[in-house]
């Protein structure tokens, strides 16, 4: 009898990339006339708290309620613009060598690649197609007759992720004990947990304690990429202009995605 598919399980932010995905677009979008240049600073303030000490549970909550309201009102169409006239520019320098191997390797294997992020759908569905993921779980705000609400559908979010993990693997098939998954927050350890192979990836100091106490390897990524010259790209799709559709509001929901179409390896 055949044996079941595996799949690898990757956090976005920290762990594939060196920053926040949803601030990281803060910039474009005060170009692009969607935000204020105080709302450009507090978003820094927001990327620097996140990146020196991790965001905690609260910090999230914070961080969660400010990206939502501040995109009540935006055109869908306009975001969507920005993105797909920025995602490489922004993404580009600050993805992980060791993370883009790591994907490739997962590949070779056979395994199918899953990014399972907080950030929202609409920067997380680009990213995996230009990294090659075959899924991704996300967030999602609510849209109404073409603008954001400010509302939140789905918060994909610490045990939401393994619930949602487990719902993909019983749906497609995965055989989670033999299935891998990486990230460096202390708040994805129910994601970690569910697999049979986690992995802690530049952890916060919560998550390396856990990690030594259950045995979990722990890996270092420092080195940043130009995605351009590593990988070849995907050609662009439909599918991904219906993803691309607002990199600040990153909190609410959870997408399934084909980023391309794979046979399911072993």
């Amino acid at each position: 009898m055949a044996s079941r598919p595996t799949a690898a399980f990757f956090d976005l932010d920290k762990t594939i990339i060196a920053k926040s995905s949803t601030l990281a677009f803060s910039k474009p979008f005060q170009a692009g006339g969607l935000i204020s240049r105080r709302a450009v600073l507090r978003s820094a303030y927001a990327q620097f708290v996140y990146l020196v000490g991790g965001a905690d549970h609260d910090q999230m909550e914070k961080m969660r309620q400010f990206m939502s309201q501040l995109c009540a009102g935006w055109d869908v169409a306009t975001v969507r613009e920005i993105v797909a006239d920025t995602l490489h520019n922004i993404v580009d320098p600050i993805v992980y060598d060791e993370a883009v191997q790591l994907i490739q390797e997962h590949h070779l294997a056979g395994r199918d690649v899953v990014i399972v992020s907080t950030s929202g759908a609409e920067v997380v569905g680009p990213i995996g197609e230009m990294l090659g993921a075959d899924r991704v779980v996300a967030t999602r705000m609510e849209i109404v007759d073409g603008r954001y609400t400010g509302d939140i559908e789905y918060y994909a979010y610490a045990e939401e992720k393994a619930r949602a993990i487990r719902e993909l693997a019983e749906r497609v098939g995965y055989d989670l004990s033999r299935s891998y998954a990486y990230s460096d927050s202390v708040t994805d350890v129910h994601m970690l947990e569910a697999v049979g192979h986690p992995h802690a990836v530049n952890p916060d100091r919560d998550l390396r304690k856990i990690a030594a106490g259950k045995g979990w390897p722990v890996l270092v990524f420092v080195k940043p990429v130009a995605l351009r010259g590593r990988v070849p790209l995907p050609p662009a799709k439909p599918a991904l202009a219906a993803l691309a559709v607002g990199g600040v509001v990153a909190v609410g929901g959870v997408i399934w995605a084909n980023a391309r179409k794979r046979r399911l390896g072993a």
